[in-house]
């Protein structure tokens, strides 16, 4: 997992020609004038899922883990906690679903408040528990890029 300001996401262009497309265009995209959806950057390879909803409650949460895409989350208004845990610490509270790339997690770990500005990278390896309530629960415009790793 890497999280950081989008000011310095140049910093992690050796991560490969994917990610670093998916950076700049979270750099270069003003995402209050785009449709919530999902919007495709390069076929399957990229893709953006612009999202608008209200954080909630941390008993409200699910841990997920992604197989063939690794999510890039960027708060583009508000904050929001996000839990993240290796998936080996955690017990596997399903199959995989492969039609739609997840399988879900029971277990513990630790968390980070994504603000505005600020991007966070999950890897395969990296369940994360997205949506979470700071304080009280408070709308957000939170993208998540898909990279097909």
């Amino acid at each position: 997992m890497i999280t950081d300001r989008l000011d310095n996401a140049a910093t992690y262009r050796g991560l490969g020609k994917r990610m670093s497309a998916a950076l700049r265009f979270l750099k270069k995209t003003d995402f209050s004038t785009m449709e919530p959806g999902r919007h495709e950057i390069d076929g399957a390879n990229i893709y953006v899922l612009v999202q608008n909803y209200e954080t909630k409650p941390r008993e409200q949460g699910r841990w997920e883990a992604h197989r063939r895409y690794i999510d890039v989350h960027y708060m583009a208004e508000g904050a929001e906690r996000i839990g993240f845990a290796n998936v080996q610490d955690l017990k596997a509270a399903g199959e995989y679903c492969r039609k739609d790339d997840y399988v879900l997690f029971e277990g513990e770990g630790n968390s980070l408040v994504l603000r505005e500005g600020c991007f966070a990278i999950f890897y395969p390896q990296d369940a994360h528990m997205p949506c979470l309530a700071v304080g009280g629960p408070e709308p957000v415009l939170k993208i998540v890029v898909k990279v097909r790793k």
